[in-house]
């Protein structure tokens, strides 16, 4: 399946030494792109011997009509970044994301891929707000940067003349530096009023099999190489169920640091990647009703029943969607949210019922 990079209407967006920059030029025509992530073919190609192979796939919660659900409109920038972003992949289940959203992007001059996912916090249906909102639009923001941030130092020719060095486009973008963004980026939009979410963004260079991370809250990623789990994020979370949040107050909100966290506070994390590494990036409806043995098993089943990456990595994500909805249907079953519950001495069984939304990716070293 090709996909087709979206062409944002509002000026490209740099980041460079740790600001947020705006630059007014003509923006490029959409590239066509496939889930498989590798290097272009430029007149003088630098190597790039890792390629990325992606799937995503999402569910929704059961609709509850006292909650609040005021969608962008599908004409608004936004809303048509939002359902081309959802079109693009063989999703387990029909329908939007709910409160959940995610994002996959070549970056610029395809020196990587950058992803993410974010959970918008419930707890504003509340005070009136549709938790979405947060969370799409912080996901639009980072995709947007991303697209053209480099995944690692700028590469330049040294071959060529200074002033044609200088006009090398972008520049190096962490994960940390597009939270921080795009987090700025939710700040000033005018569609949301108020919100919070977690986020979990992650970027894969094409040139070194580094994998850099920034992750705030309790959606968060996993790395699987041979059968195990050689990595898993840690949560952050205040108390039970209260996790690391990003918030945008209300003008009528009085803002307060309680329990709204900054960018800053993201945990970040760098490891060098290996052929056959599997990435498992989530929000807190999968990590909150499936455990990480399962999660393992899915994908080495997956593996095993063949195809290519592309339809292998579309299938673990589909698969691991539908085993976490199981999960949170179940009454009786042991669940790692209702294991915490007890923890914290509450009496809790069976699933959390959630929006689960899962983007995976599988990795190739070229000999």
């Amino acid at each position: 399946m090709t996909l087709g990079l979206w062409s944002s209407p509002v000026p490209r967006l740099l980041t460079h030494k740790g600001i947020c920059l705006s630059a007014s030029v003509s923006q490029r025509a959409n590239r066509p792109i496939t889930r498989t992530y590798s290097s272009a073919s430029p007149a003088s190609p630098p190597s790039r011997p890792y390629q990325f192979h992606f799937g995503a796939s999402w569910a929704a919660k059961p609709p509850e009509k006292s909650r609040i659900h005021v969608p962008f409109p599908p004409d608004s920038t936004v809303g048509r970044w939002r359902d081309k972003m959802l079109g693009k992949w063989k999703n387990a289940t029909s329908g939007d994301a709910g409160e959940d959203f995610f994002f996959v992007t070549e970056m610029q001059n395809s020196s990587g891929v950058s992803f993410g996912v974010a959970d918008g916090v419930g707890g504003w249906v509340d005070s009136g707000v549709d938790p979405s909102l947060f969370a799409q639009t912080l996901m639009y923001h980072a995709h947007r940067y991303s697209r053209h941030g480099w995944a690692g130092e700028p590469e330049i020719d040294p071959t060529q003349e200074y002033e044609e060095r200088e006009e090398v486009e972008g520049w190096e973008l962490t994960p940390y530096k597009c939270l921080e963004c795009a987090y700025h980026g939710v700040l000033r939009e005018r569609l949301v009023n108020a919100g919070s979410s977690t986020a979990c963004l992650i970027s894969l260079n094409a040139s070194s099999g580094v994998l850099r991370a920034a992750n705030l809250g309790d959606s968060g990623f996993l790395i699987i190489r041979s059968s195990s789990v050689i990595y898993r994020q840690p949560p952050q979370t205040h108390f039970f169920n209260c996790p690391y949040q990003l918030t945008k107050f209300p003008p009528d909100m009085v803002p307060s640091s309680h329990f709204a966290d900054q960018p800053n506070r993201a945990a970040q994390y760098e490891t060098k990647l290996r052929d056959g590494d599997i990435i498992i990036a989530f929000t807190d409806g999968l990590s909150d009703n499936v455990f990480t043995p399962d999660i393992v098993a899915i994908c080495s089943l997956v593996a095993r029943s063949g195809g290519s990456e592309d339809v292998q990595a579309q299938m673990m994500a589909n698969r691991i969607i539908e085993y976490a909805q199981v999960c949170m249907r179940e009454r009786k079953k042991m669940t790692p949210f209702s294991r915490e519950a007890l923890r914290e001495g509450l009496y809790y069984r069976g699933g959390k019922i959630d929006d689960v939304t899962v983007v995976t990716a599988i990795v190739r070293e070229a000999v």
